[in-house]
């Protein structure tokens, strides 16, 4: 068993990205209920009564772990992470924001984290403000991103290995038994698998974008600026027809504000539909188990 099992509970060092569009207890539950670590998606979360009741969700579909993530950003963490910590859940991932700012209220109520990274050098700060391991999301990752020039997962992940004494979880990439795999010859303890999980019959995005996730091919995938940070998206011909028009201006166009609105109706013009580039080897929508099943075959 990895250290990083050990710390989740769980059967398999297998984490949920936490993506807000899925964060639905059907999802998460599956996920935990086939050995995974399913991931509430508290970020940008700001009623603690639908916290609260999000984890009540997860419990009464799984008696298995099951964790949630954290943007350190948020405000309402202080009152966020007593609440998981009564809930019984033991380990996070944190992100956005310098962890030395939440690290010591998560030791304090018996919680440890993974904090996710773009770069070593993030991740060795990241290990010295206290955190218990690292997620390492290559550039090739679905999500939100830096505006600055980023490392593969095949070169993020050895190279922050071997810098760091905390347990590593690779991120980006990932969606079947070869990438899984591979993530442990570079170093790893674990993986984390956000358009993997996608686009899965427990998943609760719309069918048009898991239709997109399906049919994206090599290449079809660039990351586009969304407010001020970088967001990798499938870039349909629709898409495409629009970025090369002149008069198109995509900053003024794509703005998180309206992420929700767009994903839950599927109205891609007012923002893109999110995913990795791991994307292209996405044939077909299928249950979480086997998924799972066959990635740690």
């Amino acid at each position: 068993m990895s250290n990083i099992s050990e710390m989740l509970g769980s059967k398999y060092p297998i984490i949920q990205g936490p993506i807000g569009a899925i964060n639905t207890p059907d999802l998460i539950a599956a996920i935990s209920e086939a050995g995974g670590y399913g991931m509430l998606a508290l970020g940008f979360m700001n009623d603690i009564e639908e916290v609260k009741r999000l984890i009540l969700e997860v419990k009464k579909r799984t008696s298995k772990p099951f964790g949630a993530n954290i943007m350190i950003i948020n405000p309402l963490n202080e009152k966020i992470i007593p609440i998981l910590a009564e809930s019984g859940i033991k380990t996070v991932t944190t992100s956005v924001g310098f962890p030395g700012q939440i690290y010591p209220q998560l030791h304090a109520n018996g919680i440890k984290g993974l904090h996710v990274v773009l770069s070593l050098k993030h991740a060795i700060s990241a290990e010295q403000a206290g955190a218990d391991g690292i997620v390492a999301a290559g550039s090739e990752a679905g999500g939100l991103r830096s505006t600055g020039s980023e490392s593969s997962t095949m070169v993020l992940v050895p190279l922050i290995a071997d810098n760091v004494k905390v347990p590593v979880v690779a991120a980006g990439g990932i969606a079947d038994s070869r990438g899984y795999k591979a993530a442990f010859a570079l170093g790893a303890s674990g993986v984390q698998i956000g358009t993997r999980f996608m686009a899965t019959h427990e998943s609760g995005i719309h069918p048009e974008w898991k239709k997109q996730i399906v049919n994206c091919s090599d290449g079809e995938t660039a990351l586009l600026p969304v407010d001020n940070m970088m967001m990798r998206a499938i870039i349909t011909p629709q898409l495409k027809e629009r970025l090369n028009d002149p008069a198109f201006d995509i900053k003024k166009e794509f703005k998180l504000a309206n992420a929700n609105r767009a994903w839950n109706s599927a109205d891609f013009s007012l923002v893109p539909a999110g995913a990795g580039q791991v994307s292209a080897l996405i044939k077909e929508v299928k249950s979480v188990k086997e998924i799972i099943e066959e990635m740690v075959k």
